[in-house]
């Protein structure tokens, strides 16, 4: 190792927060470089954020869902990769790549499950503290499945926790709705398999679907699939926005022909009156009632439900950061030199630089977060970004800042754009089906691009 190595590589570990697909190939970036990964893991498995939404599609197909790394540890047991340009759903990501990666032994001997990060800080110091404190190792304080909360000490910290516990919140301003948390029983979780594990709380009840994103639209559409046989399930829609056509997207002329049938098959609903779409519909309170709970919108209108599903996107847990010193964007919660790239105020489906560890790096030393929760409140990211992301990192880990700065990422020339799953993945799509495969994503040339972002998907519709 160069002599800028990790401070104290030889003895301590690299702490890697989450297991979900960036996570894991962290720590295989990091086995490769030879440097020790400790992974903790707040679910009972791999994957747990993503178990949540097995039965969700991506719109990326495997080629692009799998770490390079990672993909080197498999191939020593057997495993074989699933065909590259089919579209797998979450559950096949979990079942036939995160649990193999995972049950490895070189990798589940380092893999702490049921081990939920609490804090992150240096030994010693809290944030306030400048001296030595570059050479400072980190204390990472993790509550574990047993009920013991223990201080683990590390060399690095390497955050790929994702956004998925933390979603928005129903009100505007950034705020709960007044009433909100006193409503959680009438709110589910933000993309409910309404058609299978959770379709007793859906069937038969007057439904509200919040958002303007692929996530709303996904809901939507299932529940329209539910109503079929449970046809006093009423769906209603409400977007803060004038109308809803950016969930409708491009139809037969999107450029993801998945994407335009998942838009014109919402549109068809609409109008057909299966779904009650309500536009302008800000959310400012929530009354419980013995029979559901009321919503009322900030111009006054309300709407009697029994459901709600919220689809309004994520944005990152960063109490768990306090005791660090961090650079984040004002406006997206993400790296400073990457907030501004991404800002969905000003992106749409545009591209970003690929970038690695110079650009994720903070004034806390040896700290990066990466993976979904590195964009922040940016709705859209990509299962390869991250995947070049921790490659990089974990390069930088390792004193190798010559491989660290030289990034790049291969990505159909169409892109894969717009994501609100709240975790490390790309667009989740149900309304995708098997024609869709060699339209969208079946085998475009590779070239060299930045990976598209965006707003279009996550907020409940400005």
């Amino acid at each position: 190792m160069k002599e800028d190595t990790v401070e104290s590589a030889k003895n301590l570990p690299v702490a890697v927060i989450g297991a979900g697909p960036v996570g894991l190939a962290a720590a295989a970036h990091l086995l490769e470089r030879g440097l020790e990964p400790v992974i903790f893991e707040g679910g009972h498995s791999a994957g747990a954020a993503i178990e949540q939404w097995r039965h969700i599609r991506l719109f990326s197909p495997w080629r692009f869902n799998i770490d390079a790394a990672a993909v080197r540890l498999l191939e020593q047991t057997g495993w074989e990769s699933p065909r590259p340009t089919a579209l797998p759903y979450g559950g096949e990501l979990i079942d036939n790549y995160l649990t193999p990666l995972a049950d490895m032994p070189v990798m589940a001997s380092r893999l702490q499950t049921g081990a939920r990060v609490i804090a992150v800080t240096r030994l010693g110091l809290d944030k306030t503290h400048v001296r030595d404190r570059d050479t400072t190792p980190f204390l990472v304080r993790v509550e574990h499945a047993n009920g013991e909360t223990r201080d683990h000490v590390v060399a690095a910290v390497v955050d790929a926790s994702g956004t998925w516990s933390t979603r928005n919140p129903l009100g505007t301003s950034g705020l709960p709705a007044i009433g909100e948390e006193a409503a959680a029983d009438h709110i589910s979780s933000p993309l409910p398999d309404v058609t299978g594990r959770d379709r007793t709380s859906f069937a038969g009840r007057r439904v509200l679907v919040v958002g303007a994103g692929h996530s709303a639209a996904n809901t939507l559409i299932n529940l329209a699939d539910l109503s079929k046989d449970e046809p006093n399930t009423r769906i209603l829609w409400a977007v803060r926005g004038s109308s809803a056509d950016k969930v409708y997207g491009g139809g037969s002329a999107d450029g993801l022909p998945a994407r335009g049938q998942l838009g014109a098959r919402l549109r068809r609903l609409v109008e057909a009156g299966s779904i009650e779409l309500h536009t302008r519909f800000g959310i400012a309170g929530l009354k419980t009632l013995d029979s559901g709970v009321s919503v009322e919108s900030v111009d006054g209108r309300t709407l009697d439900v029994d459901v709600i599903v919220p689809c309004t996107g994520f944005r990152p847990d960063l109490e768990i950061l306090r005791e660090l010193r961090l650079n984040l964007d004002a406006a997206v919660e993400a790296p400073t030199e990457l907030g501004p790239l991404i800002d969905p105020e000003f992106h749409s489906c545009g591209t970003v630089p690929p970038h690695g560890a110079k650009l994720l790096s903070h004034p806390e030393k040896d700290f990066y977060i990466v993976g979904m929760k590195s964009y922040g409140r940016a709705p859209t990211f990509l299962l390869a970004t991250g995947y070049e992301q921790v490659r990089s990192v974990a390069a930088a880990l390792a004193g190798d800042h010559e491989a660290a700065d030289l990034v790049q990422l291969e990505l159909p020339e169409t892109g894969v754009c717009s994501t609100d799953a709240g975790t490390s993945c790309d667009v989740p799509a149900t309304g995708i089906n098997e024609e869709a495969e060699s339209g969208c994503c079946a085998s475009p040339e590779p070239v060299l691009i930045g990976f598209p972002t965006g707003l279009a998907h996550g907020r409940s519709g400005n």
